[in-house]
C-alpha cells in the first residue's frame, strides 16, 4: 500500500508540473530576420510568412489586421494577411541632399497618417494614404550618417516625437517644429567601448515615454535597458549580465505590457541566449524567445499580438 501511496503522489505531483508548466507564459508574435517576416504561433509554429529581402529595424500590427513591413533600404508597405500590398511610401532625396536615404522607424498614427524617419534627408515625414508627405519635421543630427542618423521613432501622445539617433548616442525629444525639447545622451556606463555587434558603445536604438512621464531606453549595443527621469536621471536599468544566463548585446526594441512587465529585444547575441526577453519590473524572467529555426542573430523587429490592453512600443 505504502508503494502504491508513493507511486500516486509521484503521478499527482508529475502532473502537477504538467499543469504548471502548461500554464507558463508564452506568446504569439510576428517578427522579421532571414529573409522574411513570419508569425509564431505560442507554441513557437510559423502561422504565416513573407518574403522580406532586408534587415528590418521596426514592424507593426495594425489594428486593421494588416501589417506595415520594411521592404527595402528606404521602403514601408502596408500588406494584408493575404499578402496584398495596399500601401508604399519609399523615401527619396530631398535636395540639396542627394546621397542615399534609409529608413528605420516608422509608426502607423491614429489619424491614419504614416510616420516615417528618413536618414540622409535628417527629416521626420507624415504621410497620407496616397503617399503625399503632409508634414516635414527637421531633425538635429550632430554626426550625419545616411545609415545611422535614426534608429526608432515614436510620436507621442503629447504630439511631439521621440527620436534615437544611433550615431549621436542620443534619444531627442521634438515638437512640431523640430525643436528639442528633451535629449539623453548614453555613456559607456564605466565600460571601455568594445568593436563589433557583440561589443560595447553607445549606439541607442529604441526609447519609449512611460506613464509616468519616464523614459524607457534601449540601449543598443550599451547592452542595457534604462529609466530615465525628465531631468536626466537614471532610475531602474537592466545591465548586461544582470539576468541569469542571459547576456546582453544589442538592445532592441521595447514593448511595455499593461501588466507593467518590459519585453525587450536582445539581438547579435548569438544562438546560447534568447532573442527577446520579457522581465517584470523587479527583473524576474517570465518568458523569453529563443528560436533560432525561423529567425537568426538579427531578430530587431517583433511584435506581440496576443496581448490585450494598450502596449507602448
Amino acid at each position: 500500500m505504502r508503494t502504491l501511496s508513493v507511486l500516486a503522489i509521484g503521478l499527482i505531483s508529475l502532473s502537477a508540473l504538467r499543469i504548471a508548466n502548461a500554464q507558463e507564459v508564452q506568446h504569439r508574435l510576428i517578427g522579421q530576420d532571414r529573409g522574411h517576416a513570419a508569425i509564431l504561433d505560442k507554441d513557437g509554429k510559423v502561422e504565416w510568412m513573407v518574403d522580406v529581402p532586408f534587415t528590418s529595424h521596426d514592424i507593426s500590427a495594425l489594428p486593421n489586421g494588416n501589417f506595415l513591413l520594411h521592404m527595402g533600404p528606404n521602403t514601408v508597405t502596408e500588406m494584408t494577411p493575404a499578402k496584398e500590398v495596399v500601401w508604399t511610401y519609399t523615401a527619396k532625396p530631398v535636395a540639396p541632399y542627394t546621397g542615399a536615404v534609409e529608413v528605420h522607424g516608422f509608426q502607423r498614427l491614429k489619424d491614419g497618417l504614416t510616420l516615417v524617419a528618413e536618414t540622409g534627408n535628417k527629416r521626420l515625414v507624415e504621410v497620407d494614404k496616397a503617399g503625399n508627405v503632409v508634414h516635414s519635421i527637421p531633425l538635429t543630427v550632430d554626426n550625419p550618417n545616411s545609415h545611422r542618423d535614426t534608429r526608432l521613432v515614436r510620436k507621442l501622445d503629447n504630439g511631439n516625437y521621440l527620436v534615437c539617433h544611433e550615431a549621436d548616442a542620443t534619444v531627442r525629444e521634438y515638437d512640431s517644429t523640430g525643436k528639442v525639447v528633451w535629449h539623453y545622451t548614453l555613456d559607456l556606463n564605466n565600460q571601455p567601448r568594445t568593436p563589433n555587434h557583440d561589443g560595447h558603445g553607445v549606439e541607442v536604438f529604441g526609447a519609449v515615454r512611460l506613464k509616468n512621464g519616464n523614459t524607457l531606453i534601449a540601449g543598443g549595443n550599451n547592452n542595457r535597458v534604462l529609466e530615465v527621469t525628465k531631468d536626466g536621471k537614471i532610475v531602474w536599468t537592466i545591465e548586461r549580465d544582470e539576468l541569469p544566463g542571459i547576456h546582453l548585446c544589442w538592445v532592441t526594441t521595447l514593448q511595455v505590457l499593461p501588466n507593467g512587465h518590459i519585453v525587450f529585444g536582445n539581438t547579435h547575441a548569438g544562438p546560447n541566449n534568447p532573442q527577446l526577453v520579457e522581465v517584470t519590473k523587479d527583473k524576474k524572467v517570465v518568458w523569453t524567445l529563443k528560436n533560432f529555426d525561423t529567425f537568426g542573430n538579427d531578430l530587431c523587429a517583433t511584435q506581440l499580438l496576443d496581448v490585450k490592453g494598450k502596449v507602448i512600443r
